[in-house]
């Protein structure tokens, strides 16, 4: 588990220490109120920072967050979190909204994993759907060519294919219709890695 700063420590003992004062988790911003913060990007980051270091956010009634420790009990065997939207469009701020859903092994790696659920259609030509489910390795460094969860400016995340340069990063769709996005690599922040996806028909 990675060593937690000094405002990721207090947003997890606000949580623990609070969790009997609410009769819902709090939500992003509430927490922001509580902890001082004025930017839901900041606090996205810092509940990002809790996610890498092993203390995984759980949901009651798809609102709020709440941490697990370590010691919570596990979710059930075949399951991953289900994080929330990733924009295949437009950015969207990506908000961690946690529950678990089936996934075969065979679509899941040996990594942590975890699921996103697909909004727009920019990389329909590399047959990703909107509302199709993906699943994502948490890393954050890919090979050029991978589709990536890409979070840009701390605060706005979406489902691209990567190509790194020394001097920029190139953010590019699979529609034609649509032009790829080019940012400084101080601004893209690699999330995971593109590893399997599911589609509903019903």
């Amino acid at each position: 588990m990675r060593t937690l700063t000094r405002r990721q420590h207090e947003i997890h003992q606000y949580l623990v220490e609070n969790a009997h004062r609410f009769a819902h988790p709090p939500t992003l911003d509430e927490l922001c109120e509580a902890l001082g913060l004025r930017s839901r990007g900041s606090l996205h980051k810092q509940i990002q920072a809790l996610i890498d270091a092993g203390l995984e956010p759980m949901n009651q009634r798809q609102r709020g967050i709440r941490l697990a420790t370590p010691g919570h009990e596990a979710p059930g065997e075949g399951t991953l979190p289900l994080l929330g939207y990733i924009a295949a469009g437009r950015p969207i701020e990506a908000i961690p909204q946690p529950e678990q859903v089936s996934v075969p092994e065979f679509l899941r790696t040996r990594g942590r994993c975890y699921v996103l659920q697909v909004r727009g259609d920019s990389m329909i030509e590399d047959g990703i759907l909107e509302g199709d489910w993906v699943v994502i390795e948490q890393r954050d460094t890919a090979r050029n060519g991978e589709i990536v969860v890409a979070l840009i400016d701390e605060c706005e995340a979406t489902l691209k294919r990567i190509e790194q340069h020394p001097d920029r990063v190139v953010l590019h769709p699979a529609n034609a219709r649509l032009e790829p996005m080019i940012y400084s690599p101080q601004r893209v922040r690699i999330q995971g890695v593109l590893v399997g996806q599911m589609r509903r028909y019903t």
